[in-house]
């Protein structure tokens, strides 16, 4: 008995001794030395962001090193002006999952970090930034920080949940309870699909009951207050606001048309329903015969302006695989996406029994639904 307990005493201390080394080879091989120099931008850099989705800054520090040598992660860390980073506003990792030691920001993220660090929307402040090097743990300070002044965009504190348009100019006219529903793209933006009346005024509103929040756009910017809108021209529009940034932009949409991808043309235009939908009605389809059988395949061509006067294209279709819908294909088969211009990419097909047929066809651009389109046989040729 008492050899047996000998034995499992030393079997003890060896097992402590083999988990003792482990985990002092495991702290040895996460150590990583602080990134020396910061590289860009410079210290006091005054940076006025703009509210382009392509607008960035460029961040590079020189490279940590690791006791292993093998991969450094970093982050950059931005604080208010005076702090000490102990508890910094904001952390993010670098550029490739945080694998490089250089890290591409965008002016949008950059107006929510000053905004984090009190910086008013549309004023001047300062932050400070430094980089965290580590193996994923025991992160080390670099040995420097610098100041960065930022100009914020004209964005908003408080972005609202909702938001409609309505007034005399809009689709539902001065009733409150009609305006039109703005989609939420993603947090802080919205878009609609509508039409405007030249002349008459509209606005945006974030209800609607009681006495909502008022907002305006003027100039490309998003503002809060009374006044009103107008444009120059009845039209449809899709109308982006961004309460990020404080942006606003308008693009009159002057045609919707379904190309037939078969014999490469456009079989017909839809025309403007109202509330984000377009339809064309009893319009004959008959499918290509090829030598491998009967070719369905479509999709459709939005025709807009940008703010020089160009006609510009933008095709809708869908990003999945090339079948035939059936009466139990589900309703995401309609779902449409922005897709490119190619003959054959982003395609439908119409079910089998459209070949020969009469039929409606309806593109719903609406907030209350993802983005899709129907088609309807309501006879044969």
């Amino acid at each position: 008995m008492k050899s047996i307990l000998i034995n499992l005493t030393i079997l003890a201390s060896f097992l402590i001794a083999f988990t003792g080394c482990s985990k002092d080879d495991e702290m040895k091989n996460t150590k990583v030395t602080a990134v020396k120099t910061l590289y860009e931008p410079s210290d006091g850099k005054s940076v006025v962001l703009q509210s382009s989705a392509s607008a960035t800054l460029y961040f590079e520090w020189e490279p940590a090193k690791a006791e292993d040598s093998g991969m450094v992660l970093y982050e950059v860390a931005f604080d208010k002006e005076g702090g000490d980073f102990s508890n910094p506003i904001y952390r993010m990792a670098s550029d490739n999952n945080g694998g490089y030691n250089h890290a591409t920001i965008s002016h949008k993220q950059l107006n929510k970090i000053a905004g984090m660090a009190g910086i008013q929307s549309s004023e001047t402040g300062k932050l400070i930034w430094t980089v965290f090097s580590s193996k994923g743990i025991n992160d080390v300070k670099a040995a420097e920080s610098r100041t960065i002044e930022i100009t914020r965009l004209a964005g908003f504190a408080d972005v609202p949940v909702d938001v409609f348009v309505t007034g005399e100019g809009s689709e539902g006219g001065t009733d409150l309870s009609k305006a039109s529903v703005m989609k939420a793209v993603t947090s802080g933006e919205f878009e609609v699909y509508t039409k405007l009346t030249a002349g008459k005024t509209y606005y945006f509103a974030d209800a609607k009951v009681g006495t909502p929040r008022r907002f305006y756009t003027e100039n490309g910017l998003l503002k809060e207050g009374t006044n009103a809108c107008t444009v120059a021209k009845t039209g449809v529009y899709r109308i982006k606001l961004d309460f990020n940034v404080g942006s606003s932009v308008y693009t009159e949409v002057t045609d919707m048309q379904l190309f037939f991808c078969p014999t490469n043309t456009f079989l017909f235009s839809l025309d403007y329903q109202g509330k984000g939908a377009w339809k064309a009605f009893s319009k004959p389809i008959t499918f290509k015969q090829e030598g491998w059988g009967r070719d369905e395949r479509y999709k459709f061509k939005m025709t807009t302006l940008n703010d020089a006067g160009e006609t510009v294209e933008e095709w809708w279709g869908t990003p999945n695989t090339d079948s035939r819908p059936t009466a139990s294909s589900p309703a995401s088969y309609y779902y449409l996406f922005p897709v490119d211009n190619s003959r054959w990419n982003g395609k439908f097909k119409f079910a089998g029994e459209m070949d020969g047929a009469l039929v409606d066809v309806s593109v719903l651009l609406q907030a209350e639904n993802p983005y899709t389109h129907e088609v309807v046989k309501i006879g044969n040729q």
